[in-house]
């Protein structure tokens, strides 16, 4: 769940960029991204996402169903609430990603 937490936090971040909002200017000299700097979302909820960073690795996250799938494997009614809670929250801000990468890459 840890990268379901980056993940969102990446989404945040690009969704304030392409809004036009900034970060403080830094003091370091303009560079390459990180590498673990998200470039391109493909897919869907349905059929599954593919997540792809700048140092050309990927990560391909199950489907939506599959996933919720399982959030009923946990043992107690709040564990899988929880799950199933965070599984809408990722698929919805990759969807958000997606959207705003696609904006920005046509826009730029």
């Amino acid at each position: 769940m840890h990268k379901l937490l980056a993940l969102a936090v990446a989404a945040g971040a690009v969704l304030l960029l392409a809004l036009g909002l900034t970060t403080p200017a830094s003091s370091t000299p303009a560079g390459p991204p990180p590498g673990d700097t998200v470039v391109e979302v493909t897919g869907d909820r349905a059929n599954g996402f593919e997540i792809h960073f700048y140092d050309g690795t990927a990560l391909f996250p199950p489907t939506d169903s599959e996933a919720r799938a399982e959030c009923g494997e946990y043992d107690t009614r709040v564990a899988r609430v929880r799950c199933r809670t965070e599984v809408r929250t990722w698929y919805r801000d990759l969807g958000d990603l997606k959207q705003a990468l696609d904006w920005a890459h046509t826009s730029g």
